[in-house]
């Protein structure tokens, strides 16, 4: 071989393994979201799994993205320790959000968002996680190499070393079941780019290493209520800095980090600033030669000048982009979000051009949002919410809206106890709806209802919007519906109340009760109400299903499902020993069936599920005394549920 054909061969040797080289320091994917506020969650049944659909992913795609991060409050999908079992009703509907992105080929990240800032990463959350990951692995192990695994958001106030050491043991947990999908991991300090050298060699040759960058974090989080102190007070900080647009600092914030970050913004709040804290990712991957990603950045809308949010967005976003880093944006619709402040985030009205434009993705034609009279009717639920209504309920009791407990129709019916007064249901429209013609042309709110003791009452109401005159209040407009109106005897009952019917209900705003003076305005509703008003929901049961607007009068029960489970007429037998219990409680069943025992708190939450036949032994360790619901189902659904008290000792 003559000279120069060496000198030819080794520069193509050193060429490919420079390309080598330079593939595995890139994500396979490069510019995305956060889909935030989906699925994070205090449980699998209080997710609103029709909050998004496949054409949203496809609306993301036509963006320029080819990644969204979904965050998810992992080990709160599962039926709690100490198995921590994923429950199906989760897995049913995230292989479907799966199916979406692999049709549409967008990657997507099932980031584990179980994430706390108020409290401490656990230095014994390997138990859960390892758990929790050996499940999801199995699950997806055999799905396209568009779906990624991020073992935890932010792990913060534990140890560099025994994070490394928690996500060394999770990673190789998931290769025993998948050893195909990429796995997203991150360092302690928050996803600090500060802490990336402080991650072992993690000898897998499919990670991606992510960090989050707010940085300088007086401008991104300036009116941010969520750290300590609170940074409310914080507002129309400039970026870049300029001495003569600087606010001065409030006096609140004297002594403080918060103070401090002011002092410093001079020097951190420049464009140069903002690239040499991204380097230190950049250096970092030069030196360990492996992709990183930045998972999470972003300014918060509500206190940021416009101006200057869309600075900051063009400076990290082009930087991030010319320096070859992956990214998903936090995030879609939010605080943080793609959308137009105070808008109804709606694709084709209210995306944010400009922030857009900045960030060099694909523009799309936008209109203006006219509303109009509606003129037809529509679900509101029916196994799921429906996509117009956006889930807003507040309670302190139990709220399942995917119970099996017997529907109606279809699979699931909502069931809610545990309520107090003034807690509420809320069907949140979305936009704001004109049902004025619908009043006009006789329509009515339309659909089942169950209760368990007549004694109860409740009150079903349309709320209006509360527009910027001052004058104006979210009037009410709504009936009581209680032992006069329907019979709560555990059947199935037909609820047919025309719109017209309803009588105005008064107001409540500002702490403030205003009495009915006819300014109820159906152009203008914004939410559909279930309160107990006149008194507390608590230990009683109601089921809702098949709730519509219609003008259709033909709905039916079906004779069925409809089923008693009083004390003198239940379906089967069941018995808990000892009641109060300690560190265990007995169920006993007097059928041969397989039966389903959950045990849940009256927040919702689930602590214990198990399958049993004849009699189960349940082990209590571990959970906290108070109140729990212990249900127990056959397999066609009916249920029994006893109260018990767990001392803890």
């Amino acid at each position: 071989m003559n000279r120069l054909m060496l000198y030819t061969v080794l520069v193509m040797i050193l060429y490919c393994c420079t390309m080598k080289e330079s593939r595995a320091q890139q994500a396979p994917f490069h510019r995305g979201v956060n889909l935030t506020n989906w699925f994070q969650a205090s449980g699998a049944r209080e997710v609103q799994y029709t909050k998004y659909s496949k054409q949203d992913f496809s609306n993301i795609r036509s963006l320029g993205f080819d990644v969204i991060r979904l965050p998810i409050n992992l080990h709160y999908m599962t039926g709690g320790e100490p198995d921590y079992i994923l429950d199906d009703l989760f897995l049913e509907n995230l292989h479907r959000v799966a199916d979406w992105a692999e049709e549409l080929q967008i990657h997507l990240i099932f980031d584990n968002h179980t994430f706390s800032v108020e409290n401490d990463t656990d230095p014994n959350v390997g138990m859960i996680l390892n758990k929790v990951w050996k499940q999801m692995a199995m699950q997806f192990a055999d799905r396209s190499e568009y779906i990624y695994y991020e073992v935890l958001n932010e792990p913060h106030g534990i140890a560099d070393a025994v994070w490394n050491n928690i996500q060394q043991s999770v990673v190789d947990t998931i290769r025993q079941y998948d050893s195909i999908h990429y796995i997203v991991i991150g360092p302690a300090g928050w996803n600090s780019y500060n802490n990336l050298s402080a991650m072992p060699f993690y000898e897998d040759e499919k990670l991606i290493y992510t960090f989050h960058f707010y940085d300088p974090f007086l401008f991104t989080h300036q009116g941010a209520s969520w750290v300590s102190p609170s940074m409310e007070d914080v507002e129309n900080i400039p970026f870049p800095y300029g001495a003569d647009s600087m606010p001065a600092r409030p006096q609140v914030y004297a002594g403080t980090w918060v103070g401090n970050l002011y002092d410093s913004y001079p020097a951190s709040g420049t464009v140069q600033k903002v690239r040499d804290l991204i380097d230190i990712a950049v250096q970092f991957r030069e030196q360990r030669h492996v992709p990183i990603y930045c998972g999470e950045f972003g300014v918060y809308q509500p206190t940021s000048q416009e101006t200057h949010r869309i600075n900051w967005y063009r400076t990290t976003g082009q930087y991030l982009d010319s320096m070859d880093i992956a990214w998903t944006m936090w995030d879609y619709h939010g605080g943080f979000g793609l959308f137009e402040e105070n808008s109804n985030g709606l694709f084709e009205h209210d995306l944010n051009i400009p922030l857009l434009e900045a960030l060099g993705m694909n523009i799309p034609e936008q209109t203006e949002y006219i509303k109009s009279p509606d003129s037809t009717g529509y679900v509101l639920y029916d196994d799921y919410l429906s996509s117009l209504v956006n889930e807003a309920s507040y309670t302190d009791g139990i709220l399942d809206y995917y119970s099996t407990e017997g529907p109606n129709n279809g699979k699931y019916c909502m069931h809610w106890t545990g309520a107090s007064r003034y807690m509420a249901i809320v069907f949140d429209l979305r936009p704001d709806r004109d049902l004025s013609r619908l009043v006009d042309e006789n329509y009515a709110l339309d659909m089942m209802i169950k209760g368990n003791d007549p004694a109860i009452s409740i009150q079903i109401r349309f709320l209006d919007s509360k527009t910027n005159d001052p004058d104006d209040l979210p009037w009410r407009m709504g009936t009581d519906v209680n032992q006069a109106m329907v019979n709560f005897d555990n059947e199935w009952h037909h609820l047919y109340i025309p719109l017209k019917s309803l009588t105005e209900k008064g107001a409540w705003y500002a702490d403030t009760w205003y009495d009915p003076r006819g300014d109820f305005n159906w152009a203008e509703v914004d939410r559909l109400e279930i309160v107990p008003e006149q008194k507390e929901l608590g230990t009683n049961h109601l089921w809702f299903d098949n709730i519509h607007i219609t003008n259709m009068d033909t709905a039916q029960v079906n004779p069925r499902v409809s089923f008693r489970n009083t004390s003198t007429e239940e379906p089967f037998h069941v018995s808990v020993y000892p009641n109060p219990a300690g560190t265990f409680l007995r169920v006993t069943s007097n059928t041969p069936e397989l039966m389903d025992a959950t045990l849940h708190d009256l927040s919702g939450r689930y602590w214990k599920h198990a399958r049993f036949t004849g009699t189960l032994e349940m082990d209590l360790s571990g959970i906290l005394p108070g109140l729990y619901i212990l249900t127990v189902a056959d397999p066609a659904g009916r249920a029994i549920r006893r109260k018990v008290i767990i001392s803890g000792q």
